[in-house]
């Protein structure tokens, strides 16, 4: 018997793309198609996500077109964009939107990196809950017959080396998304 760290890695891996999944929103100044990943367009009856009704396409730095795949919610996509508040400014043009995408001031790109360090401290308070909620497992293992405490010695070490490990990757993401933050 032995305690299973593979769902707990899993467990990690999920905080870990959460995290990145929100990083991604944050803007660089650059055009990518994943600036308009928060965008709910209210299409058919009901509320969609951007890319299930149009496609995304980033062709320079600078402009993002949206080409829907029916011209009738062409309007309701460019509502969309002006509503989720992305400092975004969309210009229809025949049957796409043009969105020019703005370079950053020196200013708003502290800022975007004060927006960076709260996203990467809640993941690892994420990381931190997942931690103590193993190590309360590992530990109420010793009232279960089977495990000496030199297996729950060696369970608590391989936890705080998993938690090194997904720390670390943490931390070489938010150095990766600064770095391109700070990009002018």
């Amino acid at each position: 018997m032995s305690y299973d760290f593979k769902s707990l890695e899993t467990e990690f891996e999920k905080t870990l793309d959460h995290v990145q999944r929100e990083l991604s929103l944050l803007r660089t100044g650059k055009a990518t198609p994943q600036l308009l990943d928060s965008v709910q367009v209210e299409a058919y009856g009901s509320r969609m996500r951007i890319n299930e009704l149009a496609n995304v396409t980033a062709p320079d730095p600078t402009l993002l077109v949206v080409t829907p795949w029916d011209k009738s919610v062409l309007v309701s996509i460019e509502r969309a964009i002006v509503i989720a508040q992305l400092n975004l400014n969309p210009v229809v043009d025949g049957d796409k939107i043009r969105i020019p995408v703005p370079s950053l001031t020196e200013e708003r790109r502290r800022e975007m990196v004060k927006s960076l360090q709260g996203k990467i401290e809640e993941g690892r308070k994420m990381f931190r809950t997942i931690r103590g909620d193993a190590k309360r497992t590992i530990e109420d293992l010793k009232n279960d017959s089977g495990f000496s405490e030199d297996d729950i010695r060696l369970y608590l070490e391989q936890l705080e080396d998993l938690m090194k490990k997904y720390l670390s990757q943490l931390d070489e993401i938010a150095d990766k998304k600064e770095a391109e933050l700070m990009k002018v």
